[in-house]
């Protein structure tokens, strides 16, 4: 069940005017820090979608109550990776994941974003949603505080491997901290079938992008 009131929020126009020529770059700043990010227009994956904005944004400016710092993070379907830029700003050990076909765009933008800065090093792995998991992220060895996931849900055929590998990832202890526009029917179910397994809270929304934030945890049997 949903608990709580969220807080309603909207996306800070956090990007900074461009200073480069080049169309596939945009200029981000959070916690102090400018953050330029390359987009591809290849891939879904390799734009920066609002769901990472918002984390973001709400990670940047709830650092108390979701203290990143040493904790281990793991994004899945990073994207970009700015979500996880900003996660390893704020101190925490990132191992950001997509699909292969994005992580050559993820690791030029997590190493030009975090070189020569006194942070942990953020790992950059690859990890197909229900594939593989038990063999690449071995239970005994991987074990997260938090898992990120922002704009994961859409209309794709892979939502009940995203929920598998989201229960997968999901330890008693763990939070995942889920953004996402809301537009489809699709998006409400995914959200219901998330709450009849974790516990799960709205912390904002941004009314204007339609984008929901929500924590969830899993439900002791």
């Amino acid at each position: 069940s949903l608990t709580g009131s969220p807080v309603t929020l909207k996306i800070l126009q956090n990007w900074v005017p461009r200073v480069s020529h080049y169309f596939d770059k945009e200029h981000y700043t959070y916690v102090g820090h400018q953050i330029v990010i390359q987009e591809s227009i290849e891939h879904f994956g390799a734009v920066v979608w609002p769901g990472a904005l918002a984390l973001s944004q709400y990670l940047e400016s709830n650092q108390e109550q979701f203290n990143l710092k040493d904790k281990k993070v793991l994004e899945i379907g990073a994207g970009t990776g700015l979500l996880s830029i900003v996660a390893c700003i704020l101190g925490a050990h990132v191992t950001a994941t997509d699909l292969p076909e994005v992580l050559e765009n993820l690791s030029y933008n997590i190493s030009r974003n975090t070189q020569n800065m006194n942070m942990n090093k953020p790992e950059v792995r690859k990890l197909v949603w229900g594939e593989g998991l038990n063999e690449d992220f071995p239970v005994s060895t991987y074990h997260y505080d938090f898992i990120l996931a922002t704009d994961v849900v859409y209309h794709h055929a892979a939502l009940d491997p995203l929920l598998a590998t989201m229960v997968y990832f999901c330890k008693p202890g763990t939070v995942l901290l889920w953004a996402n526009k809301f537009r489809f029917s699709t998006d409400y179910e995914f959200l219901e079938k998330l709450s009849n397994i974790f516990n799960t809270t709205v912390l904002a929304e941004f009314p204007e992008s339609n984008v929901k934030l929500l924590k969830a945890t899993l439900r002791e049997n």
